[in-house]
């Protein structure tokens, strides 16, 4: 099933209760956390206190995203704080295997990210043991960026990989996602929608987050 998972990133921090809950009664059943370090990404942004906050505010699946340097340091404190699913780069990753381990012995799903101009070819032996993955469709650090469109390629090249080896892992896009563009982020193959300002900026984000699961119910029926 295709979920539309709004980022806290475009959200009011001050009410980010408030905020949350009104998307979850749009229908949101997964919410999407940035973590940047002003080192891997040029932006700084929330720590792992600022997760458990939260998991005390929500029962929905909490996605958090490491934008950082040292993943292995940090990834199962996140986990420990209350991040249903942890993703972390490709990029910043030596030695991935053993990064997305202890991530999932600390109790959560562990993803892989590639940045755009990341190829594919970097994840042929890690498709089988990452339980999702993540294409960034705009270059990490900061909200509000355009869709890249090549990325929808990626995407499209990606499914047809899970399928050829029969996975079922879900494929996640973040950047620039938004009402005008969903169906043909659904209709490439995405599972996992990640969109921040469309929603966050919205005049009604509760209803945005309904329009948005409508578009994406009815892509998803006829891409395949």
């Amino acid at each position: 099933m295709v979920e539309i998972v709004p980022s806290i990133l475009s959200a009011d921090f001050a009410r980010l209760a408030e905020e949350t809950a009104r998307v979850e009664r749009g229908g949101a059943k997964i919410l999407h956390l940035d973590v940047m370090d002003g080192h891997f990404v040029p932006n700084l942004t929330i720590g792992p206190p600022v997760v458990a906050s939260l998991r005390k505010a929500t029962q929905a699946h909490l996605d958090v995203h490491l934008m950082i340097e040292n993943p292995d340091r940090y990834g199962a404190q996140f986990a420990a704080a209350g991040a249903d699913s942890v993703s972390v780069h490709y990029e910043a990753c030596p030695h991935l295997d053993g990064t997305l381990e202890l991530i999932r012995k600390a109790g959560a799903m562990a993803g892989v990210v590639l940045n755009p101009m990341t190829p594919l070819s970097v994840l042929e032996d890690a498709l089988g043991v990452a339980d999702y993955v993540l294409l960034m469709s705009v270059n990490p650090g900061f909200g509000g960026q355009k869709l890249i469109p090549y990325v929808l390629d990626k995407v499209r090249k990606l499914a047809r990989m899970r399928r050829d080896k029969k996975l079922t892992f879900p494929i996640e896009i973040d950047g620039g996602v938004n009402l005008e563009n969903l169906a043909d982020v659904v209709g490439a193959g995405c599972d996992w929608i990640v969109t921040g300002s469309a929603i966050f900026h919205s005049r009604d984000p509760e209803a945005t987050v309904r329009e948005m699961r409508e578009i994406a119910a009815r892509s998803a029926a006829v891409r395949f």
